[in-house]
């Protein structure tokens, strides 16, 4: 999360990548881009904003040595000034030509760009910029011929959202670089994050917020849904969101004694658990802080709702976990053959 209203421009390049299985190649621009006042009043905010959003950061990756990853030598450069900013920008265009592991990969413009004066928590710092423009949107042009408006159409970059950024900022902590990353086309996430980036996420309280209510959700839907139904499933969850809210630091052996009410639960929590970090390589923390940025980011994609096959859907509310105990009751009637849900209330609202 960066604040950028004292952000500046120092240097901003715009090259084109191609995709070594459509053939289609590069494109380098040989100077950097000269703005006039209102296209750099309009381009700062729309290469920043999406970061000024964003809670999760990353750190740098390499299987043996995070020295060889190549966009962590490229900002290094930059941020130095041991090489030209042209000559690196293109090496980094390159990488991303590079990493193009099917004809699916778009081409597009790429942005590479050195900012001064970002604020990240409450000090200043440079960032290097790179963004990929996959996405171009048709609009009307007028133009005056002869007396008369005319009317054609254009293509162009939509001054809304970026289709893929990373924002490097020259600050580390004892993991390295801090490294914030946008992707609004996620059909090829592992091409810019794992190929291209080579980025992870730190060890650090947003992770393991962010692991243990990710395990807590795939439970739900993988183990309780199945087995004991809609209501278990959304009591299950309210009461995961109000735990975190309730603890600054989450113990996992207090969180399974308050949540669970039989051993059973517990044992097959904990099964899930192994098997989970096994499949997804992640490790589950006994003990961490709890981070609200995180907790408030997952809370948004907890769906706590049942789904009938009768066309009707219940929703619950996420923060109130003991109103699907106290008010909705789960039956079978004999009669029809059915099971059905009972649902107390004093009004409608």
């Amino acid at each position: 999360m960066i604040k950028r209203q004292k952000a500046s421009i120092k240097d901003l390049i715009i090259h084109k990548v191609g995709n070594k299985f459509n053939a289609t190649k590069n494109a380098f621009s040989d100077a950097t881009v000269h703005f006039d006042e209102a296209t750099y009043q309009l381009i700062l905010p729309y290469l920043l904003k999406p970061f000024v959003s964003v809670a999760e950061t990353y750190r740098f990756n390499h299987h043996s040595d995070v020295n060889l990853n190549e966009i962590n030598t490229y900002s290094k450069q930059l941020f130095s000034e041991e090489g030209d900013f042209l000559d690196i920008s293109k090496h980094i265009v390159t990488h991303l030509f590079e990493q193009s592991n099917s004809a699916q990969i778009k081409t597009g413009d790429v942005i590479v760009c050195h900012f001064e004066n970002i604020q990240y928590q409450d000090y200043f710092t440079d960032a290097i910029g790179i963004f990929k423009i996959e996405n171009k949107t048709e609009f009307f042009q007028t133009y005056l011929e002869q007396n008369s408006y005319d009317i054609l159409v254009q293509k162009g970059i939509q001054a809304k959202k970026v289709d893929k950024g990373c924002l490097i900022l020259n600050t580390s902590d004892m993991e390295g670089k801090i490294v914030l990353s946008v992707d609004n086309n996620n059909y090829d996430t592992q091409y810019w994050i794992k190929s291209f980036l080579n980025i992870k996420y730190p060890d650090d309280s947003n992770q393991h917020t962010k692991n243990y209510i990710e395990l807590c959700r795939e439970f739900s839907k993988e183990v309780l849904q199945p087995n004991f139904g809609g209501q278990e499933q959304s009591n299950f969850l309210a009461k995961t969101v109000d735990f975190f809210k309730e603890n600054e630091i989450v113990n996992v052996k207090t969180f399974k004694e308050e949540i669970f009410e039989t051993e059973d639960q517990i044992k097959q929590f904990e099964d899930y658990k192994k098997t989970y970090e096994a499949e997804n390589s992640v490790l589950i923390r006994n003990q961490f802080d709890v981070s609200e940025i995180a907790l408030k980011k997952q809370k948004q994609k907890i769906k706590t709702e049942i789904k009938l096959d009768t066309n009707i859907q219940i929703k619950l509310d996420v923060d109130a976990p003991d109103a699907s105990a106290e008010y909705l009751e789960r039956g079978y009637d004999e009669d029809k053959k059915m099971y059905f849900y009972k649902v107390f209330f004093n009004a409608e609202g």
